[in-house]
């Protein structure tokens, strides 16, 4: 993987890394960070962030009681808002371990790469991205896209319909 020096300067972060479970093969503290900082380089924006990570029970737990969908998701996203505009706060990243792992295999993908997906992808949530509509998407997960392969991983939507077929990645 590149070393996050080659990549741009990174903004500040304040990363708490919350592990609910405890499953071979989940990514460090510090490959958690890096692929945060990349998401996050380039723009103007750092602070605190929480990656949280969870079993199925809890992810289906707030995908139902925040988006409406009783079941587990790989990534949810909740960007702090405040009506104080400076405070350094970027939001909570709860990302589900079992989905992330399932998703991996069955797309036969590394759980590396997987990984670094998904923190990125929630970070760009955070940032305010989103993919509500194929436009969205299409900037979205060009984003994406280049950041992964900065990170040295990758295309995660090659062979893959770009801007309508990731519902899932919230």
């Amino acid at each position: 993987m590149s070393d996050p020096a080659e990549l741009d300067p990174p903004v500040e972060l304040d990363l708490v890394v919350q592990r609910m479970v405890d499953l071979p093969a989940l990514p460090d503290d510090a490959s958690l960070r890096r692929w945060a900082l990349a998401a996050l380089a380039g723009g103007d924006r750092g602070g605190e962030m929480t990656i949280r990570i969870v079993d199925p029970g809890e992810s289906r737990s707030l995908n139902r009681d925040y988006r409406g969908k009783d079941r587990p998701t790989n990534v949810l996203s909740f960007p702090y808002q405040s009506p104080l505009p400076d405070l350094p706060l970027l939001g909570d990243l709860v990302i589900c371990a079992d989905v992330v792992a399932s998703e991996a295999r069955d797309q036969a993908k590394s759980q590396e790469a997987h990984w670094a997906h998904m923190v990125v992808h929630g970070v760009l949530h955070l940032l305010g991205y989103d993919h509500l509509d194929d436009h969205e998407a299409k900037e979205m997960e060009a984003l994406e896209r280049a950041i992964l392969d900065r990170l040295g991983f990758p295309d995660p939507y090659a062979g893959e319909c770009a801007g309508g077929s990731f519902e899932h990645l919230e």
